[in-house]
């Protein structure tokens, strides 16, 4: 027990007296006063020798000890090369009996006896440099101390894993429960919806009973207004009879004949009434279900739908005459939108020789929709909505605005200036509706990607919109041409391609287009536009899980105001050049509606080439495409017989029917 309490003890052999010497890499520190105790021993031996004029205080500095880990209850011992000098030639020897490597201490005194231990946690007092086995003690003594603390820690961090382990069962056994409970509800929401469903037929079936009842209620109600004049009739007959029983009592027989006859009649009258009227009811019924399939036969061959639209009347703009405008009512009733317009002209030609006013001609035009005045951008989009959706699946969309000259078509295609958001036009609101349902449809897996063009044919010339700095008028001719040998894509040579992704991008393209679009002021509009302008939006979608494309343009043109010469017109150099423009004017629309014509009758040749806007259009006019037309009229009685030419027109394009639509899917 001793001997290893003396290990870690370094001894000096050679010398009788033990070496006071520290040993080199010890932790331990000494001041002044410590290093002149430790030296005062020699310092005495050296009297004795005789006269020394020198003391050596200091020693050189030995090399650091190496410290080789032990494991518990193993010792091993490393020898140091032996130092030769003045007064000591030492052999030194290591031992350590843990992991952690012990340095080495100075010797100790023979008759040096133990500092006592830590009494009530103070430490005592400094022990000196040469109590070595004091020093090693106290050592031996913190030792143990750490080691009862690292094994408290031990016991700690075993019953942490153990409530850790026990935590991460109980967290999946929650997770378990979790997932369970989330198939619950989801089972319970789709009974929830079906259950919803249910009721809304169920609604839609007891609204259609009661409007039944109130229909029979209203001819009880005939039938009985029709018996009590019946009674009454009949009541005045038995009078008459009366008086004719007392005035020809010879005609009782026939007059009897007669009530008999009478009365005959008189039930088969009211029979004839009311199978009449359950007639007219199932006619009726039957008349409604014809318009509903044929509309949606209509929509499912794929027909060019016009929708018309009425513009408000402007400040400073005379109120034009009642009767002017007429709005009937839709199919089902005043609840459903309007489809038919009424346009009254007073034909001056047909004036009578005494002065009487001219009658009035009246003007009936049926569409897919009208707007009257009050209608707002919003509810002009909604019915579109759909259309534009169509687009993202890979059907060609082709939107035109039509009408004479400030009847509201730029409005109606990019909105009103200053930015708000309820003046925004079909472009800004088109394009943010398919931002959302492609974002909505990138949680299934598709990506879409958005490229804008805009440009317009001025007297057949093709000009970028979008062109700016040194590209802008002194760029190259913009051609239309194919995109490749063979490809039935076409293209604008020279015009920008922009890729956008959100709304503030297509705000700024409308911006620049409307800063670089031609404009002039005519005898209608002081700001007219003299040219078509098409956004095309080319849409491109993949689904890489799937392998599928689709892709598809969206085109919305806002076409030039349409004007009809006037022929006694003074021809300056202003003037020349808006009757040039108006004659390329003309000249398009003509183009367009024969082009329509052309596909409508399923003719071999289709005049594209006549027009710059319907070569550049042509992918989007027939075949699988979706069109729609608004007509724009004024509500000035001024404008009534540009008006009455722009609703024939329309009319005759809402009467064709082009086929089909197909998506162009791969």
């Amino acid at each position: 027990m001793e001997q290893q309490q003396r290990h870690p003890l370094l001894e000096v052999k050679g010398n009788k007296a033990p070496s006071r010497l520290p040993l080199p890499g010890s932790r331990l520190k000494r001041g002044p006063d410590q290093m002149d105790n430790a030296l005062e021993p020699e310092k005495k031996r050296i009297r004795g020798l005789g006269t020394v004029t020198k003391i050596a205080t200091s020693h050189p500095r030995a090399p650091p000890l190496t410290s080789v880990p032990q494991t518990q209850g193993q010792t091993t011992a490393q020898k140091v090369p032996k130092k030769t000098g003045q007064w000591c030639s030492t052999a030194i020897t290591t031992v350590s009996k843990s992991k952690k490597p012990v340095a080495a201490v100075p010797a100790q005194k023979p008759d040096t006896s133990a500092v006592p231990p830590m009494v009530g946690g103070k430490k005592p007092s400094k022990r000196p440099a040469w109590d070595l086995k004091g020093q090693l003690g106290d050592l031996n003594i913190e030792l143990k101390r750490y080691r009862e603390r690292t094994q408290m820690l031990d016991q700690e961090n075993q019953q942490l894993r153990a409530q850790l382990k026990e935590a991460q069962q109980e967290a999946k056994a929650l997770g378990e429960e979790r997932r369970t409970l989330k198939e619950e509800l989801a089972k319970v929401q789709a009974q929830a919806k079906q259950g919803q469903q249910e009721l809304g037929n169920l609604s839609a079936r007891v609204l259609e009973l009661e409007e039944r009842l109130g229909m029979q209620e209203g001819l009880v109600q005939e039938l009985q207004k029709e018996q009590l004049e019946l009674q009454e009739e009949r009541r005045g007959l038995a009078a008459r009879l009366e008086e004719q029983e007392r005035r020809l009592q010879a005609s009782e027989v026939a007059l009897s004949s007669s009530q008999a006859e009478v009365a005959s009649l008189r039930q088969e009258t009211a029979a004839q009434v009311t199978l009449l009227a359950e007639r007219g009811e199932r006619l009726h019924g039957l008349e409604m279900e014809r318009r509903r399939l044929h509309n949606q036969l209509q929509e499912l061959k794929g027909n060019i739908r016009v929708f018309c639209r009425v513009r408000p009347v402007l400040p400073g703009e005379p109120i034009p005459p009642s009767g002017l405008l007429l709005f009937p009512a839709g199919p089902g009733g005043p609840s459903d939108p309007p489809t038919r317009l009424s346009l009254s002209r007073s034909d001056e030609r047909r004036g009578t020789l005494n002065g009487a006013p001219a009658p009035t001609t009246r003007h009936d035009f049926s569409f897919d929709r009208v707007f009257p005045p009050g209608s707002g951008q919003e509810e002009v989009f909604e019915e579109i909505a759909m259309l534009v959706q169509s687009a993202l699946d890979g059907y060609p969309v082709c939107i035109f605005a039509y009408g004479q000259t400030g009847s509201g078509k730029t409005f109606t295609m990019e909105g009103g200036p200053g930015g708000d958001p309820q003046l925004e036009g079909l472009i800004p609101r088109a394009l943010r509706h398919l931002f959302s349902v492609a974002q909505e449809l990138g949680d299934q897996g598709w990506t879409y990607r958005f490229v804008a063009s805009y440009v317009e044919i001025y007297n057949e010339t093709v000009r970028d919109l979008l062109a700016t700095g040194a590209r802008k008028g002194q760029g190259g001719e913009c051609k239309i041409r194919r995109a490749g040998p063979g490809s039935e894509e076409l293209t604008v040579t020279n015009a920008r391609y922009v890729s956008v992704s959100c709304e503030k991008e297509v705000e700024a393209l409308l911006c620049l287009a409307r800063q670089n679009r031609a404009v002039a002021c005519t005898a209608q509009n002081e700001r007219s536009s003299r040219s078509h302008s098409v956004f095309q939006l080319q849409i491109t979608g993949e689904h890489t899980g799937r392998g599928l494309q689709c892709g598809a343009p969206l085109n919305l043109v806002d076409l030039a105001g349409s004007e009809r010469l006037d022929p006694g017109l003074a021809l300056g150099a202003e003037e020349r050049e808006r009757l040039r423009e108006t004659q390329a004017i003309n000249s398009s629309l003509s183009t367009l509606g024969l082009v329509i014509m052309a596909l409508s009758n399923k003719e071999s040749h289709v005049p594209y080439r006549n027009s710059k806007l319907t070569y550049l259009l042509q992918n989007s006019l027939g075949g699988s495409a979706k069109m729609l037309m608004f007509v724009n009229i004024s509500p000035l009685e001024e404008n009534v017989s540009e008006s009455l030419n722009s609703l024939r027109f329309a009319s005759k394009v809402n009467q064709c029917v082009i086929g089909t639509a197909q998506a162009n899917r791969k």
